[in-house]
């Protein structure tokens, strides 16, 4: 297994158009924020920093014992925010993994966090990220749950240093990301999971690329990284975490959180 050194940035903004003060709605007694901090910590694969743009989110972040970046208030997207973070954090690029976990995820299981670095024992991924199947029929038609188009899903060789390294993760590269139903005929459709683990000169690029024809068409950042020509590897995981867009989606957390076992 080829040597990594991660680290884990979350990019938290505090406005939001259909949550107000999303990062500090209040789940059982903590911030958001704070329950996504927690279980980043718990995937245990490196350092996690929250990178805000407020100080409220700041101050949740560190009364928790956790690292902070203050970031611009500029910034068109989480991975324009992370990169600003990690130029403060690791000028002298001692990190060469960047993990972008959402801010508004607090389900997330930290094994799924650990996940997402698998694809990048394959050195010609430039960014990891998440899949999972799509078992109900009505997700298979929304156009809010955004689909990935994979090659073939494979194994690592078992026994090799890949395969201890992904765990025996089914393994897959992209092909095309949208909100449309396809590929067309019979066969899974896959769930795209927004968690990024970029190589840093990746994520470098990635920010330095201005928005692609088919990102600004579909909607979706990822296609930028397609059409420049990276390649996007994917690990299979088994559960899709909630993200928290409404006060429908932090109701839904607050009931899922209630019955789950703590951190």
């Amino acid at each position: 297994m080829s040597y990594m050194n991660p680290v884990i940035l979350i990019p938290a903004r505090l406005k939001a158009t259909r949550l107000e003060d999303k990062p500090l709605a209040d789940i059982h007694g903590n911030p958001m924020i704070v329950h996504v901090w927690e279980r980043a910590v718990a995937s245990n694969i490196g350092k996690v920093y929250v990178a805000c743009d407020d100080e409220r989110i700041e101050a949740a972040i560190r009364s928790h014992g956790g690292k902070t970046v203050m970031t611009g208030q500029h910034h068109a997207s989480g991975s324009d925010r992370i990169y600003e973070a990690l130029q403060k954090i690791d000028a002298e690029a001692q990190y060469d993994i960047v993990v972008n976990v959402q801010g508004d995820v607090p389900t997330i299981d930290p094994e799924i966090i650990r996940a997402v670095i698998a694809p990048l024992q394959d050195k010609t991924v430039d960014i990891g990220t998440l899949a999972c199947e799509i078992i109900l029929e009505q997700e298979k038609t929304d156009p809010a749950v955004v689909k990935v188009v994979v090659t073939s899903c494979r194994l690592p060789v078992a026994g090799s240093a890949d395969s201890l390294a992904t765990g025996n993760r089914q393994l897959a590269t992209a092909l095309y990301f949208t909100r449309a139903t396809v590929p067309y005929g019979s066969g899974p459709l896959y769930h795209h999971i927004g968690i990024y683990a970029y190589r840093r000169k990746a994520l470098e690029h990635f920010v330095s690329l201005p928005p692609s024809p088919l990102e600004l068409r579909e909607k979706l950042e990822q296609l930028r990284a397609l059409e420049a020509g990276m390649k996007i590897g994917v690990a299979l995981v088994d559960t899709v975490p909630l993200g928290v867009d409404t006060p429908e989606h932090l109701e839904r957390a607050r009931e899922i959180m209630k019955k789950s076992t703590p951190l």
